[in-house]
């Protein structure tokens, strides 16, 4: 049995994203918007945030499988790919990571 990556979620999501919105959950998110996409991101990071705190186990299992996908979808709906962060996160890696964020620019 192969396992499940998180490269199988966003093909999964980008196969979803050309369905119609009568069949695919992921195209009604994608029609409302990246705002929306966002907010949903949101609820689920806080649903997270909770079921760690609680140290209930499946409970966070889930609401992490939840806020993954959200994630991607939210990257989705801003045309961001999944590569792309790994390249980000392929760059950060070079350095420790007191070392990364003190080269972050600043705001």
């Amino acid at each position: 049995m192969s396992r499940f990556t998180i490269h199988d979620l966003a093909g999964t999501i980008d196969a979803r994203a050309a369905s119609s919105s009568e069949a695919s959950y992921t195209r009604k998110l994608l029609d409302k918007g990246a705002e929306q996409c966002a907010k949903k991101f949101g609820e689920e990071a806080v649903e997270t945030v909770i079921a760690a705190v609680e140290n209930n186990r499946e409970h966070l299992i889930a609401e992490t499988a939840d806020l993954l996908y959200h994630l991607l979808v939210l990257l989705k709906s801003r045309g961001v790919k999944l590569e792309d962060v790994e390249e980000a996160l392929a760059k950060r890696t070079s350095m420790s990571g007191v070392e990364e964020k003190a080269s972050r620019k600043r705001d």
